[in-house]
């Protein structure tokens, strides 16, 4: 009896490819299920989630350099390679040519099934103000002014203190691993007050292309794929602990930027660091004050006019800084793919849900100050 010919390796498409098909597929029943109800959402990101972005960060948090950015950076290559590698082996016949179309999909299906699997749910769970307890509702420009003032006066306290460079820009005095050191005590602090974030210990990676980054106005990135929580430490200093506390936020499992940026502002209000804590201070009162300054400019006059002249030359400095890259291409197709990403994950606002934060911060005043 004659064996039918089995087909060069070539034309069949590994099992492991059918088997990431079957994986995607089940990633797409779990999401569809997290935009439907927010209680499953939750479990699963407390539960299995949790998990895979523990193991994520744990393989890449001993590397030095930031994995995510590496792959970045070498993608252009990669691309090449996988082209030229087409034409030489595959091109013979259409068969070869649709296995291997196969094998690179189920490359980029990996991708997929690990934002789902370790990160998607943070964005479809219960919100944070119910978790913590925060009365999150309509703000008036009366509360925005006083909640300014509040974090207006913390902010004076601090500002006597800072250390100064010639520009006017204040300057963190310490090193990025005693600042990631710092941050870890203050989420400890939160978790341990509120019960959330997910926390173990991790650290922050500086992106090695920092300078470049800027012109995408970018600041910081979660790269779901790898855990890693990337800052770029371009951007003047008091801007670092916020964002790498975002960052940190979102490796927990913390997804929605609203609530990263509150997570953040509490982390750095609760450390003992007087630095960090005037680094989540200024963020966040930029934050109220660019609110305020839409809502009622008379009470943001009032409120910037109180400022102590340190903060007052720090902001000079970021404006001056800034102007390099504030209007630019990367920076136009930067803000509209962004824009667009969080639209699609339920966020109707896009890029303006970082400014929500408001309504978080002013609730917590409110609570705090009843």
């Amino acid at each position: 009896m004659k064996r039918p010919e089995r087909r060069p390796k070539n034309e069949r498409l590994p099992i492991v490819c059918i088997v990431i098909y079957v994986l995607t597929a089940v990633s797409g029943l779990f999401y569809l299920f997290f935009t439907k109800f927010p209680v499953f959402a939750d479990w699963f990101n407390n539960h299995i989630s949790r998990i895979g972005r523990r193991v994520l960060s744990y393989l890449t948090v001993w590397i030095p350099f930031s994995v995510a950015e590496f792959f970045v950076i070498l993608l252009p290559a990669v691309a090449v390679g996988l082209t030229v590698l087409a034409w030489r082996r595959y091109s013979r016949s259409a068969r070869a040519s649709l296995c291997y179309a196969g094998r690179i999909a189920a490359g980029l299906c990996v991708i997929l099934i690990l934002f789902v699997w370790c990160f998607a749910p943070g964005y479809y769970g219960v919100t944070l103000d119910r978790k913590i307890g925060l009365d999150r509702t309509a703000v008036e420009a009366e509360e925005l002014f006083d909640t300014s003032v509040l974090l207006r006066t913390e902010l004076n306290g601090l500002a006597k203190d800072l250390l100064m460079d010639t520009d006017g820009a204040s300057v963190m005095p310490y090193s990025y691993s005693e600042m990631n050191r710092k941050l870890m005590a203050g989420f400890d602090a939160v978790q341990e007050k509120y019960g959330v974030p997910d926390h173990f210990k991790s650290r922050t990676k500086p992106v090695m292309l920092s300078s470049l980054l800027s012109y995408t106005h970018i600041t910081g990135i979660y790269a779901f794929f790898t855990g890693e929580a990337n800052i770029n430490v371009d951007f003047p200093d008091y801007t670092v602990p916020f964002t790498a506390a975002h960052e940190l936020a979102h490796q927990r499992g913390i997804a929605r930027e609203d609530e990263a940026n509150f997570i953040a502002f509490l982390v750095c209000i609760s450390s003992d660091d007087p630095y960090i804590r005037y680094s989540g201070l200024l963020n966040v009162y930029e934050y109220v004050t660019d609110a305020l300054y839409s809502a009622d400019r008379t009470l943001y006059q009032a409120s910037v006019a109180g400022l102590h002249k340190k903060i007052l030359l720090e902001e000079a400095a970021y404006a001056a800084f800034f102007k390099k890259y504030e209007k630019n291409v990367a920076a136009t197709v930067s803000d509209a793919t962004n824009n667009a990403y969080l639209q699609s994950l339920g966020a109707k606002e896009g890029a303006r849900s970082y400014n929500m934060v408001v309504d978080l911060t002013v609730a917590y005043y409110r609570a705090k100050n009843p």
